[in-house]
Formats: C-alpha cells, structure tokens, sequence
C-alpha cells in the first residue's frame, strides 16, 4: 500500500462497528432500559477501549500479538470470562419478576462495563492490525497515523451515539418495558455463547 486509503479504512470500520455484536447490542439494551445519559456513558467507554486497541495497532501492538501467542490468548479468555459474567447477569435478570431498580451508581458503572467490554474483546486489536495493513503505507508519519485513529475514533463514537439516541426513544422503552425478561432471557443466551466459542477457540489455538 503506497498511498493512505482513507475512505477504505472508514468503509471497513463502519461495517465492524455498526453490525450487531456484543458492544452495539450493550448499548441499545443499556438505552432501552436505563435511558440515553447511561448508554451515551457506556458508548463512551466503548470508544475509549476502541482507541486503545487502534492507537496499539498503529503503533506495532500487533507484531508484539504475532510474536506472543500467550497474550493473545491471555486477552481472548479474559474477553470470555467477562462475556459470560455478562450473560450470568442477564439470566439472572431474566428471572426476576419484576425489573430492578437502577442503582444510583450506574451511570459510572455503564462506563467501566463499556470499557472493559472493548478492552478484552480479542478481535478488536486483529481488527485493528488488519485495518492499518490495508490501508495505511508502511511508511505512514505519525500525523498520518494520528489522523486515522482521530478519524476511526469519531465515526465510532457517532455509531455508537446513534444507537444510544436510537433505542432510548420513549416508544423503544415503553416496548422494552414490556418485553425486558425475554430480551435479557436473548442476551444471557448470546453473551454466554460467544464466550464460551472464545474459550473453545482459545484451546484449539494452544492444542
């Protein structure tokens, strides 16, 4: 690559971040049942974990990744633990009653749960390192560099931002009201799959 492909980096990036995945199906639930404030919190936090792995990724995380499997696989079953943490806790909200009330802390904890999220989510930084090898030149300066993680990083926080502004309409929580314990029952279910497939790839990696 022997030209900066801005367009192409964006186009691949929107169509990772804006596809349902853990973190887009996060924020649109935390939306739909906590309200805009604490879903634009959590993205907030997704973002931050994003950058984290683009900034890693343009400056030579990934080679270090490449030549240290065990950290890979460190991250992956980190990732799959919190994925089925997550999913223990939407099962276990599935089958209360009635909805719990939201805690005073939640808005900082919709944060941390968003950047934890990004930050063991073992796709991201090979997301990342491919993102750069297509489309940034070898010998990219660091501006050039800083211009993509700047760009890459506001055309997330705009996906993730719609979503919240999306799902927190009162029509979307009126319905998400009526059907919270089926949709968590869906989540519980989700959550703990893909962590249980990151841990079984986790052990095919190392076998």
């Amino acid at each position: 690559m022997d030209t900066l492909q801005l367009g192409l980096i964006l186009g691949m990036a929107f169509v990772s971040t804006a596809s349902p995945g853990p973190a887009t199906l996060a924020v649109a639930h935390t939306a739909a049942r906590d309200g805009r404030r604490t879903a634009l919190t959590m993205a907030a936090g997704i973002v931050l974990g994003s950058l984290t792995w683009s900034v890693g990724a343009a400056f030579g995380l990934g080679a270090v990744f490449a030549v240290t499997p065990w950290l890979t696989d460190a991250v992956r079953i980190a990732g799959a633990c919190y994925l089925i943490w997550l999913g223990i806790q939407s099962a276990k909200a599935a089958l209360r009653p009635t909805p719990s009330a939201p805690a005073a802390h939640q808005v900082a904890a919709a944060f941390r749960r968003g950047l934890t999220l990004h930050l063991t989510n073992p796709k991201a930084i090979l997301f990342f390192t491919s993102l750069y090898a297509v489309g940034v030149p070898a010998d990219a300066t660091t501006l050039t560099l800083l211009t993509v993680i700047a760009a890459v990083g506001l055309q997330s926080a705009l996906i993730f931002g719609a979503y919240a502004f999306v799902f927190s309409a009162p029509a979307v929580g009126r319905a998400y009201g009526k059907a919270q314990r089926p949709l968590n029952a869906v989540l519980a279910v989700m959550f703990t799959a893909v962590g249980a497939r990151l841990i079984m790839s986790s052990g095919r990696a190392t076998g």
